[in-house]
């Protein structure tokens, strides 16, 4: 009965503004309790649940988002399987892209083996809870590159089995740029498989010492990585050598990546440069919350931008509003609207 009144409510604030399509979230998170997750990890764990679980299965970061007097706490929401079904219904979205949250700093695990275990694991658990009860809930994989031979067949795996729409890329935490060819393996295999690849950023370990205030570290510390990667990624040639490879930048809006572009356009020399990149589908990236939207929209065109929640991040919790406030937007056409909320991410994703 509850659950009926909310969908009415979300469906009398979207009357106004819906669109004639259904929307595609190409960002959401889950919010996965690491005891939850140990269930899925192998039975050697199991007898020592206790010991195991009192330490963080992954290393996080200092700056915690919840402490102090400013923190974030009113609107916090660890999301149930109902919980986004609601959300669903209250945005009027066909499908939603599901990545992880503490799982998205598998890159800073320093035991190879135990990350390609915490994947695994990660994987099952997201496909048993969410993607196998929810077809409109579509799953990003957790890879391990600190093996690479591991993380090929986990995203093997996870496409063929867990019906799983890509794999994740850490921003940061790797020894080695993501560009560096050791990675070549799963560039490969992604080209292949025909799956897209996302460079999520995250706070780091090594934001430590960078910042001295929390919302400083907010500021910087996603946009960072994702300019370092975004960089490597297009020096390094793994675009023209996988001529199929869709890779996806995602947390840090795209007002960055018309400077860099600029400043690379000289030293690109005989490599594919980004404009031809993103012309030929390879690159793909969020459209933020900038007040630079406009003239990132006529700098990099409508083809290679997607619209993201971030639901239930930043304390985001109402779908409908979030929807609302991108659909209600006067800086983007309405052509382009649909385009970002719709058509790229199922392009992005072949969904």
């Amino acid at each position: 009965m509850i659950y009926r009144a909310l969908i009415e409510v979300a469906e009398n604030e979207l009357e106004k503004t819906m669109p004639d399509w259904k929307m595609i979230d190409a960002d959401g998170h889950i919010r996965e309790i690491e005891s939850d997750v140990f269930e899925y990890l192998p039975e050697h764990y199991k007898n020592r649940r206790e010991a195991v679980l009192y330490f963080p299965l992954l290393p996080h970061h200092g700056w915690h988002r919840q402490a102090g007097r400013g923190g974030m706490g009113a609107s916090f929401l660890i999301p149930t399987l109902a919980d986004w079904q609601l959300a669903l219904e209250q945005g009027n979205i066909e499908a939603a892209v599901i990545y992880p949250t503490r799982f998205m700093h598998i890159g800073q695990v320093g035991m190879t083996e135990f990350a390609a275990e915490l994947s695994r694991a990660y994987n099952d658990y997201l496909y048993d809870r969410f993607l196998r009860p929810e077809k409109r809930l579509k799953g990003i994989a957790v890879l391990a590159l600190q093996d690479v031979p591991a993380a090929v067949a986990e995203l093997r795996r996870a496409v063929n089995e867990l019906r799983m729409v890509g794999g994740l890329l850490p921003a940061d935490g790797l020894p080695r740029p993501l560009g560096h060819p050791e990675f070549h393996p799963l560039y490969e295999e992604a080209n292949r498989l025909g799956c897209m690849l996302a460079v999520h950023s995250q706070n780091s370990l090594r934001n430590n010492d960078l910042f001295m205030w929390r919302h400083e570290a907010a500021t910087l510390a996603h946009v960072w990585p994702q300019m370092r990667q975004f960089t490597n990624l297009t020096f390094s040639g793994v675009f023209g050598k996988f001529p199929d490879l869709r890779i996806a930048f995602l947390e840090a809006g795209c007002g960055w990546v018309p400077y860099l572009m600029s400043k690379m356009e000289a030293r690109i020399g005989e490599l594919p440069r980004p404009s031809k990149l993103i012309e030929r589908g390879q690159m793909y990236f969020q459209c933020g919350e900038e007040m630079t939207t406009s003239r990132d929209l006529e700098l990099l065109g409508d083809e290679c931008l997607f619209w993201a929640s971030d639901f239930p991040h930043e304390g985001i919790v109402d779908m409908s509003k979030a929807v609302n406030e991108f659909l209600t937007r006067e800086d983007i056409p309405e052509t382009s609207k649909r385009k970002i909320s719709y058509d790229n991410p199922k392009k992005l994703y072949r969904l």
